[in-house]
């Protein structure tokens, strides 16, 4: 995916306002606004295809708070969430491409903490693995 990682416009400015990126044949590869140069609020971005590739909010250029991926095809990859210095924290869950979790399990200050669950792809739990809590 190509993404314009600089804080500054064309003219040498501080990004601020909305921004729309594309790849180079024209697709649009992510929206989302800058204040300050800085990632702010809500961004999406998008595969080549047009297809919905992630969705969440930054905060400063941080992520925080839920996010979603998505498989080229559309279907849910993944959902977890990020805390304001952009650790994984809560409830994360990937999915198989056939749309059936996968595993689940909590992280607390980007640690995995408690009981994760392991699915195969017919939706049956195979493994449970316990990790210590903090």
């Amino acid at each position: 995916m190509k993404i314009d990682k600089t804080k500054y416009d064309g003219d040498g400015n501080l990004k601020n306002g909305k921004i729309t990126d594309h790849y180079k044949g024209g697709e649009v590869c992510s929206v989302g606004r800058f204040g300050e140069g800085k990632r702010t609020g809500l961004w999406k971005f998008y595969f080549v295809n047009g297809n919905l590739q992630s969705v969440g909010k930054y905060l400063e250029d941080r992520l925080v708070g839920k996010w979603k991926w998505y498989r080229e095809s559309g279907a849910l990859m993944q959902v977890g969430a990020f805390d304001e210095t952009e650790r994984k924290t809560g409830i994360w869950k990937r999915y198989h491409p056939n749309g059936k979790l996968m595993d689940e399990g909590m992280f607390v200050a980007g640690k995995k903490v408690g009981e994760w669950v392991f699915f195969d792809q017919d939706g049956k739990a195979t493994k449970i693995v316990q990790h210590k809590n903090k």
